[in-house]
């Protein structure tokens, strides 16, 4: 299987540097996450994967192949992205809104095939927003519009998924279900990485975790060899409760550390 490859990668913005020569890699079948405290530049990290900032060095590659060396379109048809918290400000529905998901594939005078639209529904049906799609895309919860942004995402139906806080505004049933759904694309051979705060979810679900400390990269292992508690005081300046009752590991947030 195909890989996604940061090698080295630097970013600043306005001139101050956020990420410091980050190097890891998302193979075809795995989900990663990415964390690590606030404005530590995860979801800065995310978007210069994605192309959509410039970095300051070392490269991302699908495969053998740079990024930076795909059209606009091969680059959305190959890294689907999530981002975080975005508005709509269009009086659209749900499903025009998933429907954008298919635009890479488009041409610019071409319509929707059966293709697209099976696309799109099943999309929808995987992210749980189905009973959404006449909704005003305006009139939706934030837990909601996260789902929908999954959808859009997963219509694009991209050999690698970037998903920036995907359990944002999500109550435990949605973080659940999300969380499931990502680990089912990985098993279908997808590459995702996924920007996560709920280290209990990251020990459960994910086959690895980058931890992102001060723009580099602290630890990239299996949970149990990443979620060390040196490694969580460091990046987080807390103590956690660890258990490893039942087949997955549960790390809570315990106790700050002064």
């Amino acid at each position: 299987m195909s890989a996604l490859r940061i090698a080295n990668l630097s970013v600043a913005l306005d001139g101050r540097p956020i990420i410091r020569g980050a190097t890891f890699t998302v193979r075809g079948g795995e989900l990663v996450g990415l964390i690590g405290a606030n404005s530590v530049g995860k979801s800065t990290l995310v978007r210069a994967v994605a192309g959509l900032i410039p970095t300051a060095g070392g490269e991302v590659c699908w495969g053998d192949r740079p990024v930076v060396a795909m059209s606009l379109p091969e680059r959305a048809r190959t890294l689907a992205y999530m981002p975080q918290g975005q508005m709509f400000h269009w009086n659209v529905s749900v499903r025009h809104i998933v429907a954008l998901g298919r635009l890479p594939h488009l041409g610019p005078l071409s319509r929707m095939t059966d293709r697209d639209r099976n696309a799109i529904e099943r999309a929808m049906d995987r992210a749980e927003v189905t009973d959404l799609a006449d909704r005003s895309a305006m009139e939706i919860s934030g837990g909601e519009r996260s789902r929908v942004l999954l959808a859009r995402a997963l219509a694009i139906e991209a050999p690698a998924l970037l998903a920036d806080e995907p359990t944002a505004a999500l109550d435990p049933y949605h973080q659940l279900h999300t969380m499931e759904l990502l680990r089912s694309l990985a098993a279908e051979g997808q590459a995702v990485l996924a920007v996560l705060h709920d280290l209990s979810l990251a020990a459960r679900f994910c086959d690895r975790i980058v931890m992102l400390h001060e723009g580099r990269v602290l630890a990239d292992g299996p949970p149990s060899e990443a979620l060390t508690a040196p490694h969580v005081e460091t990046a987080y300046r807390i103590t956690v409760f660890r258990s490893s009752e039942g087949p997955e590991a549960i790390v809570l947030p315990w106790e700050r550390l002064t």
